[in-house]
């Protein structure tokens, strides 16, 4: 390591004022800080606390929340893949890892090359550092993609969340809207027939077997409401036997998004995320228990056989546990006051059983209720500190 920082300090002062690449230096100052610490230090007077994390490593560790994802949603890929073709193969297998390896590291790699472009374009036009916020942004936007989603869509949502859902109001930290999700949302208004939960599944270039579809349980269960079948003997009545019962449900052995199949994958990611005081486990119940609940509660209604499905399929179908992980805990869009974080969650798993119970057009609900609320964050922010102003003004004594 000692001969890459000789290197870097030897390069330094080309990118530093007055230096031949001065207007990129601070393309080069994040990588230099991506690999080392700054050397930067405070110059107020007093006690000094030093901390190891830095807006990097913090991003860093979300990151590292969500490699289980990626790896799970690798091999997922491959899976499908072999399924479509009627082929018997082991999940964890290395020919499903190879295939899955091909279709997807390429998402990934275009995502990071395409918003990194935007980024290193910002900061060198603005005269300002490179914003931490896309090492993130640049592994969540493969995540929530079909593995068949092509790689040049995969670009143009990426500049476009970046562009319009970030830079345009003022780069990392200003954001009202959830980037990753801008970008997913950008591509299902803009592409939706690559987006549908018909086309989930990798097949590569080999020839689709008769009566193969790759369905989401998302749509299965919509499809049967519509033909009022029971939803829970479709998911187990499905194109492949087996495949939709609750137990692969939540373990994430079906169709669906790279990263947000595996129920067990995220809540691992979760965990990581909750110890490391990274994310909010407040956010993350309570998406879960407002979901449960409103499942519930359709139950009791019963007017279709959608509301009629068992409340916990809701926590184990679409993304909800992917999205109550890693998108509503943004801590730049979510709520910041302790109790708004119970209320910002509980909305958002409310909404998304709403959305997918009662609009046909849209069986999975997770983005457009993070969306929603990451809109109405401030506001229940602002209500819960003047409530807290009232009680404290009250006790107050003069």
């Amino acid at each position: 390591m000692k001969l890459l920082r000789d290197f870097l300090d030897k390069q330094k002062p080309h990118f530093e004022k007055g230096g031949k690449w001065e207007k990129f230096y601070y393309i080069f100052e994040a990588h230099e800080t991506l690999l080392y610490t700054p050397k930067s230090t405070t110059k107020a007077t007093g006690t000094q606390i030093k901390d190891a994390v830095d807006m990097k490593r913090m991003m860093m560790t979300v990151i590292i929340a969500m490699v289980p994802c990626l790896i799970f949603g690798i091999f997922n890929a491959g899976y499908q893949h072999f399924i479509a073709q009627g082929q018997d193969v082991a999940f964890f297998s290395v020919d499903s890892l190879l295939i899955g390896a091909v279709k997807v590291l390429p998402v990934v790699v275009v995502s990071y090359a395409s918003g990194l472009t935007v980024e290193f374009t910002f900061a060198t036009f603005r005269r300002h550092a490179i914003n931490e916020g896309f090492l993130v942004t640049g592994m969540l936007i493969p995540l929530v993609m079909p593995p068949t989603v092509p790689l040049w869509q995969v670009a143009l949502a990426t500049v476009f969340a970046v562009v319009i859902g970030k830079e345009a109001f003022g780069g990392t930290g200003m954001n009202i809207l959830n980037v990753a999700l801008t970008a997913r949302a950008f591509l299902y208004f803009a592409y939706p027939t690559d987006l549908s939960g018909d086309v989930w599944t990798y097949i590569g270039d080999a020839q689709v077997i008769d009566g193969y579809s790759g369905a989401t349980a998302l749509a299965i269960a919509a499809e049967a409401s519509n033909t009022g079948a029971v939803v829970v003997d479709a998911l187990s009545n499905s194109w492949h036997s087996g495949l939709f019962d609750f137990g692969n449900l939540v373990w994430g052995q079906i169709p669906g998004s790279i990263g947000e199949t595996s129920v067990i994958m995220a809540l691992i990611g979760g965990l990581i995320l909750v110890l490391t005081g990274v994310g909010s486990w407040k956010i993350i119940v309570s998406v879960f228990g407002g979901a449960y609940l409103t499942g519930l509660l359709f139950n009791l209604i019963g007017a279709n056989t959608y509301m009629q499905m068992p409340a916990e399929y809701h926590l184990v179908i679409g993304g909800l546990a992917f999205g109550a992980v890693f998108m509503a805990t943004d801590p730049v869009t979510a709520a910041q006051t302790e109790t708004g974080k119970w209320i910002y969650g509980f909305l958002i798993g409310v909404i998304t059983v709403i959305i997918r119970v009662v609009n046909p057009a849209y069986p999975e609900g997770i983005m457009m209720a993070i969306l929603l609320m990451n809109v109405f964050a401030p506001l229940i922010d602002y209500y819960i500190v003047q409530a807290n102003k009232k009680r404290r003004l009250q006790r107050a004594t003069v």
